[in-house]
């Protein structure tokens, strides 16, 4: 009895504040389908880190607790963004990419709110190390966000991975409306010539050596993003790993996923949440995502003056590295404005191009501030 009244008393208002925000986050995972394989571990880690710590026993979320450990172990020595990377290589498919290798400019224009916003951040008063790593959200790229934000601002890691998962799942609300307000309806009505090239397996499999080889010549440390990003691709074209390839696109993208998800939310504790920093972070890493699909589109528009064959301007925007959904997004407003006009292809491109550009920016900043 006397323990169940010390938990009562040692519980804040703040503590409750953030019971609350992990059921906003567990409501918006299971009733509104958004992001919840990663929202609704992140809003139960966030209601464990929360509970009140009883004198003597150590809190789940403390170095010597579960979470803590895993945080630790998973998270500040980079392993659980690592093994996430190796996952979504195996599930990407480069074919589209290795058939338009133009779309490449895209997934680089696609991430100009990222600089803009490292900028906008520090005339607010965040120093260098935070700026960049919240500027990182804009790419709509979770594991690389994590990844930046462990090396440079540990003490921000929940509020940016929560902005970063939170602002990727509100890809097809955020993003139309970006897209109509800065295009026309002639534009989005915009066809774009399609012509299928096969891609051989030898250049499948020697595309995510080079590439790795490459970025790791220009900036070596990139390699453990870009690297593992390619290992996971290079099992996937390879042919003769089925079996592997087929693991990592599931159980090993399911279980660290899990323990991602919930580790981060037990890094949601009310005295590192509940700041004026954290409502910045927030309003920033919006700012970053509608520059970085605002960039895409100008540069395609931008294109359009110099080109005989016009880009469709949406396209742009699926420079951004929610891969599939953003390419899915801009293939459903080409249909709204023609049920005719067919542009997956072009827009999954460049959303593929968007994956290695994320990581390339992500990795650009640490080395620059490194």
């Amino acid at each position: 009895m006397e323990q169940l009244l010390l938990g009562i008393k040692s519980l804040t208002i703040q503590q409750v504040i953030m019971f609350g925000i992990g059921g906003v986050l567990i409501y918006l995972a299971i009733a509104k389908d958004y992001e919840p394989m990663l929202l609704l571990p992140i809003g139960f880690g966030a209601i464990l880190a929360n509970i009140p710590v009883i004198p003597g026993i150590p809190g789940i979320a403390s170095d010597e607790g579960v979470l803590g450990i895993l945080k630790n172990a998973g998270i500040l020595t980079e392993l659980f963004p690592a093994l996430i990377f190796v996952a979504v290589g195996a599930m990407v498919d480069f074919t589209p990419l290795l058939q338009m290798p133009s779309m490449l400019f895209f997934g680089a224009a696609a991430q100009f709110g990222i600089f803009m916003t490292i900028i906008f951040a520090l005339l607010l008063g965040f120093d260098i190390n935070e700026a960049a790593s919240i500027g990182i959200i804009g790419a709509a790229d979770g594991p690389t966000s994590i990844f930046v934000a462990s090396k440079l601002a540990k003490h921000l890691l929940g509020p940016i991975s929560v902005a970063a998962y939170s602002y990727m799942s509100l890809v097809p609300i955020i993003q139309p409306a970006i897209i109509k307000l800065i295009t026309t309806k002639e534009e989005r009505k915009i066809r774009m010539e399609y012509k299928e090239a096969k891609v051989s397996k030898t250049v499948k499999i020697l595309f995510p050596i080079i590439v790795t080889i490459v970025a790791g010549i220009i900036a070596p440390i990139s390699v453990t993003l870009i690297g593992l990003l390619m290992f996971g691709n290079l099992i996937r074209e390879c042919g003769v790993l089925e079996r592997l390839s087929q693991s990592a696109q599931n159980e090993l993208a399911n279980l660290v996923t899990l323990l991602l998800g919930i580790t981060i939310g037990s890094t949601m504790s009310a005295e590192s949440f509940l700041n004026v920093k954290t409502a910045m972070i927030m309003g920033l890493g919006l700012f970053a995502f509608i520059f970085d699909t605002a960039g895409g589109v100008f540069f395609a528009k931008l294109l359009n003056l110099f080109v005989k064959k016009k880009y469709n301007p949406m396209v742009g925007a699926a420079g951004i590295s929610a891969f599939p959904m953003s390419a899915r997004v801009i293939q459903r407003l080409a249909t709204d404005e023609d049920p005719t006009n067919f542009i997956l292809m072009q827009a999954v491109s460049a959303n593929v191009a968007g994956q290695i550009g994320s990581i390339i920016a992500g990795s650009m900043v640490l080395a620059l501030l490194s």
